[in-house]
């Protein structure tokens, strides 16, 4: 069993920043979401277990960065020039393998959640 607790998020101005952090009970590939009203969960990016590959979504590409601290069992997602569009709730998802999944099918374990808000 893997528990995630997530940290971050909250209101911030379009073009501004926000750190979201996910802290696992054990090493593990994760990934972040995110699930806006109306709208399906998306996949943001994500991050092999030894943090040697990550994936973007188009739509985030050059603006977040995920990274990870295997010592802390940590994964952060630094999010830049977050637009109004980027408003969602984000959650970290985890699963007991080497690489990264990219749909939500991929993974066993959830986070709370966490709202981003992007104000115009």
């Amino acid at each position: 069993q893997v528990q995630l607790v997530e940290s971050g998020g909250g209101l911030v101005q379009a073009g501004g920043s926000l750190r979201l952090s996910c802290a696992a009970s054990s090493g593990v590939a994760m990934g972040w979401f995110r699930q806006a009203p109306g709208k399906e969960r998306e996949v943001v990016a994500a991050i092999r277990r030894d943090g040697a590959g990550t994936y973007y979504a188009d739509s985030v590409k050059g603006r977040f960065t995920i990274s990870r601290d295997n010592a802390k069992n940590t994964v952060n997602l630094q999010m830049n020039s977050l637009k109004p569009e980027d408003t969602a709730i984000y959650y970290c998802a985890a699963r007991e393998s080497l690489f990264y999944g990219t749909t939500a099918y991929d993974y066993k374990y959830w986070g709370q959640g966490t709202q981003v808000t992007v104000s115009a």
